[in-house]
């Protein structure tokens, strides 16, 4: 069927619309209109980050339409899509990155992605929790890929933060026989422990309090689990590891005294990484002779770009990681703010879905 631009299947989608932290309404919008260099896609799953659930950040963008990690069917292709992505066709499968860069300028040219100005700009029509969402240009070109056939559209959920953990762990720089100590086992820590033996280490250790997640992951491949609620994790990662403490450090929660707690564990020379932010009112305050003397890095991980995204791609093909695994609870698009709650309260959950 041709589409002509400015068109619609469809006149109106259900999306679903935070305007408060707590006040997530499900309402029905246009569905918005094709442009000649755009897709229109049928969203399937659609996942519930962590993110997204921290109120000081996702409040200043109220009132927005949710979600950021959608898979979905394509059901309306511009005239000329095909002059950048013959590839995609009506009928195609794919996963949708929300924001992509422009490849051309300096930060591109590092890998930095999340630096351009382009990747800051651009993003997807209204949210990923809607049931049609537009793929401007920019995100198609350099951010969209095919999902091969052997893989869900829940697995195609999960790319984007997956990916966010292969950026993570490739700027760790793990050695061969490191011990690698990952803070806080929500969902991106699970991922973690999956995937952090592949990206080289010799020794997963991880620290949380929740019985069901602390289960998950040495289910998963963690090789011990500290209960910080229970044991001095300083005193308990010292005997299991006879000394060396962590080489590498990964702080997942956006939570000051987890990020404090791991110049706790962190041996000389390690390198310790914030994976998440903090609450804009909150300092580290740090010792800079020692951290200097020990010869300790910091290292921040902020989202991912494209690269990561193929890579996230090609680990769930070869079965390196298996998404499946990590997805405890699917709710229909009605119950998003049932979904979020879900994942506010952090305890007998992980990965968090919205299918359609």
């Amino acid at each position: 069927m041709t589409i002509s631009e400015g068109s619609s299947i469809y006149r109106l989608m259900k999306s679903a619309k935070l305007y408060s932290f707590g006040d997530i309404r499900i309402e029905d919008i246009l569905v918005p209109k094709l442009g000649e260099k755009e897709v229109l896609i049928q969203t399937k799953f659609s996942g519930i980050c962590s993110g997204d659930v921290m109120p000081w950040y996702v409040e200043k963008k109220a009132p927005l339409v949710l979600g950021h990690e959608p898979a979905g069917l394509v059901v309306q292709v511009g005239s000329r899509v095909k002059e950048f992505r013959p590839d995609i066709q009506e009928g195609s499968r794919v996963f949708v990155h929300h924001h992509a860069p422009c490849l051309n300028c300096n930060f591109c040219n590092r890998r930095d992605y999340v630096h351009c100005q382009t990747w800051k700009d651009s993003k997807i029509i209204p949210g990923g929790i809607s049931e049609y969402i537009l793929v401007p240009e920019i995100n198609l070109k350099n951010d969209t890929l095919l999902l091969p056939q052997q893989i869900s559209y829940e697995d195609g959920a999960m790319i984007e933060p997956i990916a966010c953990v292969v950026k993570s762990l490739k700027r760790a720089n793990i050695q061969k026989g490191d011990n690698v100590v990952i803070i806080g086992l929500g969902i991106m820590g699970q991922i973690h422990v999956m995937l952090a033996k592949y990206y080289g280490a010799s020794r997963v250790i991880c620290i949380d309090k929740i019985p069901f997640r602390i289960n998950k992951a040495l289910e998963i491949g963690a090789d011990a689990v500290i209960d910080y609620s229970k044991l001095d994790a300083n005193k308990v990662l010292n005997e299991i590891t006879k000394g060396r403490m962590a080489q590498v450090v990964i702080v997942c929660p956006n939570n000051l005294t987890a990020m404090e707690s791991a110049f706790d564990l962190i041996s000389p020379g390690g390198s310790v990484v914030f994976f998440s932010p903090a609450d804009p009112k909150d300092y580290l305050k740090l010792p800079i002779n020692e951290l200097y003397f020990k010869d300790i890095s910091i290292i921040n991980s902020y989202s991912c770009g494209p690269n990561d995204t193929k890579e996230a791609l090609e680990l769930i093909v070869k079965g390196v990681i298996k998404p499946e695994r990590l997805i405890t609870h699917r709710f229909t698009i009605d119950d998003t703010a049932k979904a979020y709650s879900l994942v506010i309260e952090a305890k007998d959950s992980l990965k968090v879905m919205i299918y359609f």
